[in-house]
């Protein structure tokens, strides 16, 4: 029998192995780096294209927020207007209201009662003033509670007073200031004429 020493061969084999893991190693640690360049590439891609449409995003935020600053700016305008509009408004249809006032208070004002101070608040007025008796102040509630301008008087008071020597009621009176209402009928009865 022949007798072949396979040492050499096997070691020979063992290096031939080695030397193949080696390379294949290799090759699969420059493929990682390859396939990990490649990937970080894309990524790298994709983010700066999305920071790009997020700047334009923020540029046309600000754009909006400028214009949304001006819309607030042009609405606190017209609120300013409106509001004094309404004022203007309110005091056009108010202007006669102190003349009514006055010359329904006149008019209805009985003899022995005499105004100290007539004072305005809203659509409130608050007459202070002398009765020579209580009767006088009622038939004034009642005249007043008549006119067509004035309604709702209210007594708030009556204390006895001296004045001049001579002994009269102190009266506070509330009245509240109406518009007179227009008739339907009236106007119906212009139109047919």
């Amino acid at each position: 029998m022949i007798r072949i020493n396979l040492l050499p061969h096997r070691e020979i084999k063992r290096r031939e192995r080695r030397q193949q893991f080696y390379v294949i190693s290799g090759l699969m640690v420059g493929l990682g780096l390859v396939i990990a360049l490649l990937v970080h590439t894309v990524i790298a891609g994709y983010i700066e294209r999305q920071e790009r449409k997020n700047q334009i995003f923020k540029t046309e935020i600000a754009k909006l927020d400028k214009e949304i600053a001006e819309i607030r700016r042009l609405r606190e305008q017209i609120d300013a207007l409106l509001s004094r509009k309404q004022v203007i408004e309110s005091l056009q249809s108010n202007r006669a209201e102190t003349v009514h006032l006055l010359n329904e208070t006149t008019k209805q004002m009985p003899e022995g009662i005499y105004l100290k101070s007539m004072k305005q608040s809203g659509r409130r007025v608050t007459l202070v003033g002398y009765a020579q008796s209580n009767a006088r102040v009622s038939h004034l509630m009642r005249a007043l509670d008549e006119s067509p301008y004035l309604a709702r008087p209210q007594l708030v008071e009556i204390k006895a007073a001296t004045v001049g020597g001579r002994r009269v009621g102190e009266f506070t009176l509330n009245i509240a200031i109406e518009q007179p209402k227009v008739e339907e009928g009236g106007s119906g009865k212009g139109a047919q004429q």
